[in-house]
């Protein structure tokens, strides 16, 4: 069918790296198109526990580090390939940095489309090749220490 995305608009993804709170409802508007039927979201929050060495720990917060330049680009990377694997009208993508507390949230995409199924896909494939791609570094601070968390997706195999 027809790709979705306007002519008179040659890059209508949206990516962001920002310090300050993120908020659903902005990312959500950046991707609001009159031809989509679908706006899907994934929102990563802050979970109050997590598993350290075999032990259920408390997290008290988190806090993300990354490499702003290259994080960029790689999630423009990431657009790149939804665009060549979906049919999608707009993406955005905001990651935040800095202290992230419990219920707050680190990470929003938004994919719109004209229907569901493309933009279900490409938000569920994005998140997990942002986890395993994107330079952001995440450490956890519970009861008793403090830890850098790796993804388990960054040791896959390319």
């Amino acid at each position: 069918g027809r790709s979705m995305a306007a002519a008179d608009d040659p890059t209508p993804d949206h990516v962001e790296i920002v310090a300050h709170p993120l908020v659903h409802d902005d990312v959500v508007k950046r991707v609001a198109d009159d031809g989509a039927g679908a706006i899907v979201t994934f929102i990563g929050t802050t979970r109050d526990t997590f598993e350290h060495e075999g032990t259920l720990r408390h997290v008290e917060k988190l806090e993300y580090e990354c490499f702003t330049p290259m994080a960029l680009v790689k999630m423009r990377e990431l657009c790149a390939a939804i665009r060549g694997a979906w049919d999608v009208a707009k993406i955005a993508m905001a990651h935040r940095t800095g202290t992230v507390g419990v219920g707050e949230s680190s990470v929003i995409i938004a994919v719109s489309s004209a229907h569901r199924r493309e933009a279900l896909e490409a938000c569920h494939w994005a998140i997990d090749e942002l986890k395993a791609t994107v330079p952001i570094w995440k450490k956890e601070f519970f009861e008793g220490g403090e830890v850098w968390k790796e993804n388990a997706e960054q040791r896959r195999e390319p």
